[in-house]
């Protein structure tokens, strides 16, 4: 199998962004403590728009992105960062090469 990548863009609602940089980097320490298959996970926002956060991440392959997913602090981060956005997030989903 090929490593994965990931871009999740976020965008975040006015008044939020403190609330939502403290949960997600309580989820980001949790992921990098405890997957070893992932490579990287990192929280990045827009120059030219402030509400909008892209999170960069790379795992070694499908079981790893999988087990990021069904991880319990994943799983809890989810009705904490919600009312946090201003929509849906879009992921996308990479082949690494």
């Amino acid at each position: 199998m090929s490593a994965i990548g990931v871009i999740a863009t976020l965008t975040v609602a006015e008044g939020k962004n403190e609330d939502f940089e403290a949960v997600f980097g309580e989820l980001a320490a949790a992921v990098r403590a405890n997957e070893p298959g992932n490579v990287f996970y990192t929280l990045t926002r827009s120059r030219s728009n402030p509400q909008v956060y892209k999170v960069l991440e790379q795992y070694v392959d499908q079981d790893a992105l999988t087990a990021h997913g069904a991880s319990d602090y994943f799983k809890a981060a989810g009705p904490k960062l919600g009312p946090c956005l201003a929509g849906a997030p879009d992921i996308e989903y990479l082949d690494v090469l």
